[in-house]
């Protein structure tokens, strides 16, 4: 919450000082470049794969064993990285033609998003190295250091905003070095960490029987793990053709998805696999039932009202976080736009997230990769059908489609495999969840000011009534929830 709440803070500024400009895109695609490969090798595919292999060193092979395979993994993983990360820095130009090809009609722009990613590349293997410390602590359940450390992203990023970049002749390159800076510090707050856990890895050349497991489990995966990354990928691509400013109207809806996504499902999904994993290592398939069961209420009660409520409060939640210096009363009607797109799909990305898990921790890699090649083929072609009457809000439709299909697929072949049956009162649940978010839209309707009203306010009135608005819809749907006989605790226990 604390990093999601910083990273708001930072877009704000980056707002305030960039808005939606040419200068703002390029470094967008700059830092999604990769942002994507770290969610593709690291985060997604690689901790898909290696948090099984290693929960189940840890759970019949002991310490040494795991120690065994953390160094023989971390030399290959760093090989791999470096050579990558040399790929990206000098040849920058070439990455930008693939990832924004639509860049290559405006010079200055290819030329400065070039720029800015031979600086940006490198963050991929310090990041990489973050997200493989992260899977070590996290398989040992310690979830707290792994969640604090993009924390140091968005303050290494707002101090370049504010202090660096008036000074230097173009200013949003300093957002640029402010991305590498941010990878060293994170991953140097890693190491005492890794050390007291006794996990500091020391690279080896020598084999373990793991590293074979964890190269056969995460070549599938890699791409069955990162369809909604390849999927917003994408949208940047397509967007690259569009008018000046598309990027940044998909970045900024796409952040303001992103939160509920991040502080509930990826932190959700980031605690259900290592646990999953350790039960199917362990063959407790009614324990392994249970969670999947278990996640999948939390998503229902968290994941509903958060789609609500930003299809509800979109325009609203851009103003108050962004309208602001350079960003526009144009930017906000079409950033908010793509946020309605965007927020049909959040229980999607969620359910996605805690569902791939259930595969992952079984070794099943072969089922996510078929289902991630129907969405994603669902989404190209949603794209390319949505691009010319939607334009930017297309592409973000598109996306939201894909990432239901993916979830639909993916319980059907957990339901299938006979994997996972849902446990009983689900009908009493949604009954439940169903009345509650009625109450929640009908406050929201009756009590948001018309968006006229919202670009009036001043900074400190749009703070004040959206806060009251999110507080007491919170509490008006915890309320509501109780009065209908929903039991927290009974539900956590569960």
């Amino acid at each position: 919450m604390i990093s999601r709440v910083l990273g708001f803070v930072r877009d704000v500024i980056i707002a305030r000082y960039f808005g939606a400009s040419m200068g703002a895109d390029a470094f967008f695609v700059a830092f999604k470049i990769p942002n994507f490969f770290r969610r593709l090798f690291a985060e997604g595919a690689f901790s898909q794969a290696f948090v099984p292999v290693l929960a189940e060193a840890k759970e019949k092979r002991g310490k040494q064993a795991v120690k065994h395979l953390v160094n023989a993994i971390s030399f290959r993983l760093g090989g791999i990285l470096l050579l990558l990360t040399a790929f990206g820095v000098f040849g920058s130009s070439l990455w930008m033609m693939v990832f924004a090809p639509g860049f290559i009609d405006d010079p200055v722009k290819f030329n400065l998003a070039s720029d800015m990613l031979s600086i940006t590349f490198p963050y991929l293997l310090l990041i990489s190295l973050v997200a493989f410390s992260s899977a070590i602590m996290n398989t040992y359940n310690q979830f707290a250091v792994p969640a604090f450390t993009p924390v140091f992203l968005n303050l290494v990023l707002i101090s370049f905003a504010v202090w660096v970049a008036p000074l230097l002749d173009v200013p949003v390159m300093a957002l640029a070095w402010g991305v590498l800076v941010a990878g060293v510090v994170q991953l140097l707050f890693h190491l005492p960490f890794l050390y007291k856990l006794g996990l500091l890895p020391h690279p080896s050349k020598e084999t373990d029987p793991g590293v074979g497991e964890v190269k056969r489990l995460m070549l599938p995966a890699l791409f069955g793990v990162s369809v909604a990354q390849i999927n917003l990928l994408i949208d940047t691509v397509l967007a690259s053709f569009l008018v000046t400013g598309s990027v940044s109207w998909l970045y900024y809806s796409d952040r303001l998805m992103e939160f509920p996504l991040g502080v509930f499902g990826v932190a959700l999904a980031t605690v259900v696999l290592p646990g999953l994993s350790k039960k199917a290592a362990n063959e407790n398939w009614e324990g392994f039932r249970e969670d999947i069961d278990s996640a999948l209420r939390l998503v229902l009660i968290i994941g509903l009202p958060a789609t609500l409520g930003l299809l509800l409060l979109a325009e609203p939640l851009i103003v108050s976080l962004f309208h602001y210096g350079a960003f526009t009363d144009h930017d906000v009607t079409m950033s908010g736009m793509s946020l309605m797109a965007y927020s049909f799909g959040l229980l999607g990305f969620i359910l996605v997230k805690i569902l791939a898990p259930a595969f992952y921790s079984r070794k099943d890699m072969k089922t996510p990769v078929k289902v991630a090649v129907v969405a994603l083929v669902t989404n190209t072609v949603l794209n390319l059908i949505l691009i010319g009457p939607f334009a930017h809000v297309g592409l973000a439709a598109a996306t939201t489609v894909s990432a239901f299909v993916n979830a639909g697929m993916l319980y059907w072949y957990l339901r299938k495999q006979q994997v996972f049956t849902p446990l009983a009162g689900w009908s009493k649940l949604i009954f439940q969840v169903l009345v509650a978010n009625l109450l929640l839209v009908g406050f929201l309707l009756w009590l948001s000011p018309a968006t006229s009203s919202w670009l009036a306010f001043d900074a400190w009135q749009r703070m004040a009534w959206l806060g009251g608005l999110v507080v007491g819809a919170i509490v008006l749907y915890g309320i509501a929830l109780v009065a209908l006989g929903l039991n927290p605790k009974k539900l956590l226990k569960k």
